[in-house]
């Protein structure tokens, strides 16, 4: 049903341009709701261009600084009251879970002010601090504005100009730590399996199964690493290791009862005197 309705806000996200606001930041304003996710799913396998970025203190970044591991990125504007901050918050708690999961610094997570008017390094920081995030591995950048469109573009975006301020998609990029479009997450809010999920696959999936002992403990964490909906989190299920070891005592007693039984009838068949001895003694 989330998923739905999820869905319906992406389609719903895309509404009529209002020729006034002459900073559209794109051309895309006449997009159909399909049109729209058509453009952004093209961008799945999409490598990431190494734009130019201005952090919430001041420091320049650029995008290949997070290569390396996952990358998840969400576009906001501050001066958004009601979808940005929604869209933050689910981010929060979906990459939270997600370090719970997969270790605290398993991936990145940057939120960019595609305002680029507005949207100064302070104006981030202040937008951080309003949403409660204070996470060593989540940036909240700045940049100009063709930088801005050139990264949505990238990946996949939409945004530009309306009466409101702006409208945009209501999506969350999911990059391998090669800098490569893994996923598109939509909606202001998600389940958290459709974020988690795809992190997982990037960081514990492996090219070369089991080609170390970090590759079968990583291949393991991936199959063992469950989310539980009663409780809206994930955990490292052991049940698996219980029918390992369960299906081990079976197949084993099997094992041993069929070598015994192997060994019985041999003994047996050793012991049974053959017709040469029967004649030897009726003589």
């Amino acid at each position: 049903m989330k998923r739905s309705i999820s869905f319906f806000i992406l389609l719903m996200s895309l509404v009529a341009f209002a020729p006034g606001m002459a900073m559209a930041a794109t051309d895309k304003s006449d997009y159909t709701p399909e049109q729209a996710l058509t453009y952004s799913q093209a961008a799945i396998g999409r490598t990431l261009a190494n734009y130019a970025f201005t952090d919430s203190h001041g420091k320049v970044v650029t995008m290949a600084d997070f290569l390396g591991k996952p990358l998840v990125v969400s576009f906001i504007y501050t001066s958004c009251a009601d979808s940005c901050p929604i869209i933050t918050q689910t981010l929060a708690d979906a990459a939270a879970s997600a370090r719970d999961a997969l270790g605290d610094d398993s991936f990145s997570v940057i939120s960019i002010g595609f305002d680029s008017a507005a949207d100064s390094p302070d104006r981030m920081r202040y937008f951080a601090t309003q949403q409660g995030i204070d996470v060593a591995d989540w940036k909240f950048l700045s940049g100009d504005l063709p930088s801005m469109v050139g990264l949505a573009e990238n990946l996949g975006f939409i945004f530009y100009a309306s009466p409101k301020g702006y409208d945009h998609l209501s999506q969350v990029t999911v990059l391998d730590g090669k800098g490569v479009v893994y996923r598109q997450v939509y909606g202001q809010t998600f389940e958290l399996p459709l974020l988690v999920e795809p992190l997982k696959e990037l960081v514990f999936g492996t090219p070369t199964p089991f080609a170390s002992v970090g590759d079968l403990i990583k291949k393991v964490r991936l199959f063992c690493t469950i989310y539980d909906p009663a409780q809206d989190r994930y955990r490292f299920d052991y049940s698996i290791f219980i029918q390992l070891f369960v299906g081990t005592l079976i197949v084993g007693g099997m094992l041993i009862f069929v070598l015994r039984e192997w060994v019985r009838i041999f003994k047996a068949r050793r012991r049974k005197p053959g017709p040469s001895s029967h004649r030897q003694s009726s003589a």
